[in-house]
């Protein structure tokens, strides 16, 4: 139920099922019961109006109204009376024997309804919307009343969330077969409400026939739960893996020991922060468990070598510049994993081309943690679409991108893609994003793959953040970790 499936590839599944004998008008159908019956689970029988548009959503809506109807439910249906319904909307339409007016005249209705059931446009709307079903959906959205969206929310993008002219909020959201990127993707996830995702009769075998190189997941830990890191009897320090976190200078000092505090809670078997002879001992008397050297550049390999070091964290605190660009080139000539965040992403703006020369030519994965700003500073202008343009950037740059926000976007090379749900408002604080970096270094460390180890650290840190709630700092994550380990071993 965690893959999320564009319009293209809902169509295509739905085709499959026609393939299989399962037709349209039976599809619709069960969609319809299936929907009325989370309706009615959730609300109490009252006066309904149901909106139905010019399409197979519109022939979802006549059978809800059907449905609610014969479960003794008042219904009226406001219908687009100036189109005509495809083939399976119009014989359910036919089917329909209530109270039925124009949307036209939606403004004109003598008494308010107690529920909204928005079956105007589902899964695939590509243009603005404007006349009279703007005009519906305004009126609808003025009467303050809870609202139930068929499919998607009237208005937003099934693909990237995006509002195309207007869109009605839904307190519930009832989908079909499996969810839909733009029902995670902001702002779309501010309209869908409560998802529910209910089946109408497509074969799982439909998933079968698609890329599964270019999935795109709802990020929790049925995607990933398999590839984490096993602690065995004979596990030891040096096996559970070894991460360098270098260290930024005094200024911004902290950073770097967020990140090197997390990547011990996530797994690894020894963390050293490896800062400037200038910062040695403002770190040396900060830390315990972590491990303070000095270390430049130059001497990067030796360190990487004599410690055996599986992963590195580059970029919370480091400094935007020549001396860091610098340092992320060296490393990327190492057998290590890295994660590059926070100023090893924007010492590279405006020569993009030679870190993805670099990556090109590295042996070991490379995650890459921009948020929003870093991201365009990088890769240009991010448009409306986040998953497209995450996925292009991957593509574009040879690693894995986490595209960090309240909704955020993990894509590899080849396209396949996790969208984050669990993020509360609280991450919004400083020192987050570095606390993040050093969970993945500790989790590549272990020897996760490299994307499965993005979308669980991105995961964890989500539900740490919801474990402490209001009032969060950075330095309240590292510690908290632990619960969300023992979350994922019950």
């Amino acid at each position: 139920m965690n893959v999320l499936l564009s319009a293209d590839q809902t169509r295509a599944a739905e085709a499959f099922a026609c393939r299989k004998g399962i037709s349209g008008a039976i599809m619709m159908e069960n969609a319809g019961v299936s929907a009325a019956g989370a309706i009615r689970k959730r609300f109490s029988p009252g006066e309904t109006l149901v909106l139905c548009g010019p399409g197979n959503n519109g022939g979802d809506g006549f059978v809800i109204a059907r449905e609610l109807r014969r479960a003794g439910w008042p219904v009226r249906v406001a219908h687009d009376a100036k189109k005509r319904l495809p083939a399976d909307a119009e014989a359910m339409a036919q089917l329909w024997k209530g109270k039925s007016f124009p949307l036209e005249s939606l403004d004109t209705l003598p008494r308010e309804p107690r529920l909204v059931v928005d079956a105007l446009f589902g899964t695939g709307l590509t243009r603005e919307i404007g006349g009279a079903h703007a005009r519906a959906i305004e009126t609808a959205a003025s009467w303050q009343v809870p609202v139930v969206a068929v499919d998607m929310p009237s208005g937003i993008d099934s693909n990237s969330g995006a509002v195309h002219g207007a869109a009605l909020k839904a307190d519930v959201t009832v989908t079909f077969f499996r969810g839909r990127p733009g029902q995670y993707l902001f702002p779309g996830r501010q309209f869908c409400g409560e998802v529910i995702v209910c089946d109408i009769g497509i074969p799982d075998d439909a998933l079968d026939a698609m890329d599964e190189s270019s999935r795109v997941f709802l990020n929790c830990p049925d995607v990933w739960r398999e590839h984490l890191p096993r602690l065995e009897e004979t596990s030891h320090k040096y096996r559970r893996g070894h991460v360098v976190v270098r260290g930024g200078g005094l200024p911004h000092a902290g950073a770097s020991r967020l990140a090197a505090r997390a990547a011990l809670r996530c797994g690894a078997g020894m963390v050293s922060l490896a800062c400037s002879p200038s910062a040695l001992l403002a770190h040396a008397s900060k830390e315990t468990a972590v491990i303070v050297t000095s270390v430049d550049a130059d001497g990067l390999e030796s360190l990487v070598s004599e410690r055996k070091v599986r992963a590195m964290v580059l970029g919370p605190g480091n400094g935007v510049g020549e001396e860091t660009r610098e340092f992320v080139l060296k490393a990327l000539r190492l057998p290590i994993a890295l994660v590059l965040d926070a100023d090893a992403l924007s010492s590279f703006s405006g020569c993009i081309e030679k870190l993805s020369d670099a990556i090109a030519k590295h042996n070991g994965s490379v995650v890459l943690t921009p948020h929003s700003g870093e991201f365009e500073r990088l890769f240009g202008e991010i448009g409306s679409d986040k998953l497209s343009t995450t996925r292009s950037a991957a593509k574009r740059i040879g690693a894995i991108v986490i595209h960090k926000g309240a909704d955020t976007v993990v894509a590899d090379v080849c396209g396949r893609a996790m969208i984050a749900d669990n993020a509360p408002y609280s991450l919004s604080t400083a020192g987050s994003g570095d606390v993040l970096a050093g969970m993945l270094g500790g989790l590549l460390a272990t020897g996760m793959p490299a994307f499965y180890a993005a979308g669980c650290g991105v995961w964890m840190h989500g539900q740490t953040a919801q474990s402490f709630g209001r009032g969060l700092t950075a330095e309240d994550l590292p510690p908290r970790i632990a619960g969300v380990w023992h979350q994922l071993d019950e």
